[in-house]
């Protein structure tokens, strides 16, 4: 039997820590699938993330290891700043589901991007980088799954 390479186990990785089926239970997109607008929004205390805000936390960590791979500079992403992003502006089913699609939009590109990769392309470092391309590969994937229990974990907190 035919071993899969490293390219493809970490698009398998990638692909199960956001909508793939996966042994580990559920993934990101799993783990809000059906979570209404208040929901979302709901905190487990004082400045403390909410589900919305991890939601495009991870969102924003796809766009940046998609730029990184790519050499490419900031400024794209399209909300301003970087990193968490405080939620609800508004709360409302619309900028809910505008949300998602920013999560959404990120992730298929960024599949796009290391489905395009040579597997020598892996190991290089891009620059501006501590690790390898493989590394962040495997790091956006850990990152998913990583969010996707502590949403799991915000929704069995919630009164």
């Amino acid at each position: 039997m035919k071993r899969p390479g490293e390219k493809a186990m970490l698009l398998r990785q990638f692909d199960e820590g956001y909508n793939k089926k996966a042994w580990h239970g559920p993934n990101l997109r799993g783990s809000i699938r059906g979570v209404s607008p208040k929901e979302a929004a709901w905190r487990p205390g004082p400045n403390r993330h909410n589900i919305w805000e991890i939601m495009l936390h991870a969102a924003y960590w796809k766009y940046a290891v998609r730029r990184k791979i790519l050499g490419e500079k900031t400024g794209s992403f399209p909300l301003k700043g970087n990193n968490f992003f405080k939620r609800p502006v508004t709360l409302s089913e619309k900028a809910w589901r505008e949300d998602i699609a920013i999560l959404e939009r990120c992730h298929r590109r960024l599949r796009e991007t290391i489905v395009g990769l040579r597997p020598s392309d892996l190991k290089k470092v891009p620059k501006g980088s501590k690790v390898s391309t493989g590394e962040l590969v495997f790091g956006i994937g850990a990152h998913d799954i990583y969010h996707a229990g502590q949403i799991q974990l915000l929704k069995r907190l919630m009164p």
